[in-house]
């Protein structure tokens, strides 16, 4: 084990210094774009949870050569690809693909070191690095747009049912004498990839099947669709009827993300904790509980016969 500990810290150091730049730049984007700053919280995420279940995934490890060094081959390859021959790709594009090739690189010498089958218990860690990949232009695009045509729909339901009278036009609403667009910046982007992002870590940890999984995601993404039009409307009314300054003050652009998220997340827990099927751990639990006592007994009645036979 120690031996294949010290040649995956080697592939990895190896691949820190063939994806230097890249790295770089992504880093220094986490830096000034704050969509973009979620990228270098994967790999800690990752890493813990491959070392909280260190003893189920390396419990059978062995060398898989052929597709490990495959792997590796396709990321570097990509890589190549993408700094000699693919110079028509956008900046933000290129270092898309040049950050999955470090991941694919990754994961081929994950599984050279360690095996198919450490792979398979591995796959949500190791599959969770793709959250690292910046996403390309044009899927941001749609999901930005996507997002807006959510809130937009989220925000004219809740208006009338406060029952304000509001003129919409596409993305825009008028109320009395402000008019509110809901515009890019406003799509709620940031806040939605983060609680997405803790919805996967959330439901691979608390949650034991895939569907409950799956449905935790999707409900995710529709409670921050929500959250953003609550965002929207309350923000309207208050620089309405109470402040025109609550529209372009800090709870606007700074502040309000996260009281809106929290307010999310009072949502979020208490169906988590619905999904969770306490008779299932309950009795996981007693089964392992009870086999750690079916092998104490075997090992006192070996040393007892042991004992006997001397």
């Amino acid at each position: 084990m120690a031996r294949r500990k010290a040649l995956f810290t080697v592939i990895c150091v190896l691949t820190i210094v063939l994806f230097w730049g890249p790295l770089i730049t992504l880093f220094s984007l986490s830096l000034r774009q704050e969509i973009s700053s979620y990228p270098f919280l994967v790999l800690p995420a990752s890493i813990g949870l491959i070392y909280v279940k260190r003893k189920t995934i390396f419990f059978d490890v062995r060398y898989c050569l052929g597709p490990g060094i495959a792997l590796v081959f396709a990321g570097v390859m990509l890589y190549w690809l993408d700094e000699k021959h693919l110079q028509n790709l956008s900046p933000t594009d290129s270092l898309s693909l040049a950050v999955f090739s470090t991941v694919v690189v990754l994961v081929g010498g994950f599984v050279l070191c360690y095996g198919s089958k450490a792979f398979r218990v591995a796959l949500f860690p190791l599959s969770f690095l793709l959250l690292m990949v910046p996403i390309p232009a044009f899927l941001l695009e749609r999901l930005v747009l996507s997002l807006q045509r959510g809130s937009a729909e989220a925000t004219c339901v809740l208006f009338r049912l406060t029952g304000v009278p509001v003129v919409r036009q596409g993305f825009t609403f008028s109320l009395a004498d402000v008019t509110i667009e809901i515009a890019q910046q406003c799509s709620g982007i940031r806040s939605s990839l983060a609680l997405f992002i803790m919805s996967l870590l959330a439901g691979y940890v608390f949650l034991r099947s895939n569907w409950k999984r799956a449905f935790f995601s999707v409900f995710v993404i529709l409670v921050a669709i929500v959250k953003n039009g609550v965002r929207i409307v309350t923000l309207s009314l208050l620089g309405v009827y109470v402040d025109g300054g609550f529209l372009t003050g800090e709870l606007h652009h700074r502040y309000g993300g996260i009281v809106f998220s929290a307010l999310a997340l009072a949502v979020l827990v208490p169906v988590l904790r619905l999904l969770q099927d306490k008779k299932e751990e309950s009795k996981a639990a007693h089964q392992k509980h009870s086999g750690r006592r079916v092998v104490s007994c075997r090992i006192r009645f070996n040393e007892g016969d042991e004992r006997t036979a001397s």
